[in-house]
């Protein structure tokens, strides 16, 4: 099956049960997508410039998307409705996740940090510095406890998700 849509698609992923797939793109949309028949289920608006990263929740139940416009959205995956937008980033964000818990999210951005959310408050929980170049890359450890990050900078960095540290 190919799913057709009306823009360059910059990240894609299944939900845990295997039954949607949500898109980011260059359109600033993300959308949501019946993994058996390919028809649109939902489109998520909300961001003013082009979507680099898109994930679901452990559960199913949220999207979290980073945008060009420097914020993270969390959205309802049933409703389509906006739930938290977090700001903090001064540049473009380039990857987002959830914990396996789904209870925090992690980003990273152009401006070379990486944050961790709250994701039921939208609460910035740490900021993580220590890249030289861009964030391209982030992700949570099975146990959620470790940070990963991928950077233009030639490095990785596992933070300790609870102190900050590396």
């Amino acid at each position: 099956m190919t799913i057709q849509t009306s823009s360059q698609v910059n990240d894609i992923g299944f939900s845990p049960d295997g039954k949607q797939v949500v898109s980011g793109s260059h359109d600033k949309s993300v959308c949501i997508w019946d993994a058996l028949t390919g028809d649109l289920v939902k489109e998520l608006k909300g961001h003013t410039d082009s979507v680099w990263s898109v994930a679901f929740s452990p559960d199913g139940k949220q999207v979290v998307s980073g945008s060009h416009d420097k914020s993270v959205c969390i959205w309802d995956a049933l409703t389509g409705d906006l739930v938290k937008e977090l700001e903090g980033h001064t540049d473009s964000v380039l990857s987002v996740a959830f914990s396996p818990d789904g209870k925090q999210v992690v980003s990273g951005s152009n401006d070379k940090s990486v944050c961790i959310w709250d994701a039921l408050t939208g609460d910035l929980v740490k900021e993580l510095k220590g890249h030289t170049d861009l964030v391209l890359s982030v992700a949570f450890s099975p146990d959620g406890k470790q940070v990963v990050s991928g950077s233009g900078d030639k490095s990785v960095h596992i933070w300790d998700a609870l102190t900050g540290d590396l």
